[in-house]
């Protein structure tokens, strides 16, 4: 039978979006500041998919958002030149 919609892929972990960001400058090696504008707090303030249907279909996740986002990062530093004009 045909997937009539989308299949969401993450861990199921809630995450800040501060959360997010302050794991990607850790991931990165980023010394700066990040700054949050509390006087514009529109836009999402945390983000978690449901990924109820990725786990009817049996798939779990084995690595942590963090270890993702590194090795993600790492795979770049040693890939970069391959996408570069």
């Amino acid at each position: 039978a045909p997937m009539l919609s989308h299949i969401n892929v993450g861990t199921g972990v809630d995450c800040t979006i501060r959360e997010l960001a302050q794991t990607i400058a850790k991931v990165v090696g980023y010394q700066g500041r990040v700054v949050f504008d509390a006087a514009k707090p529109d836009g999402t303030p945390r983000k978690l998919l449901d990924v109820t249907r990725l786990h009817q279909l049996g798939w779990y996740h084995e690595i942590s958002l963090e270890a993702g986002l590194a090795g993600t990062y790492q795979w770049f530093l040693e890939n970069q030149q391959r996408f570069r004009g």
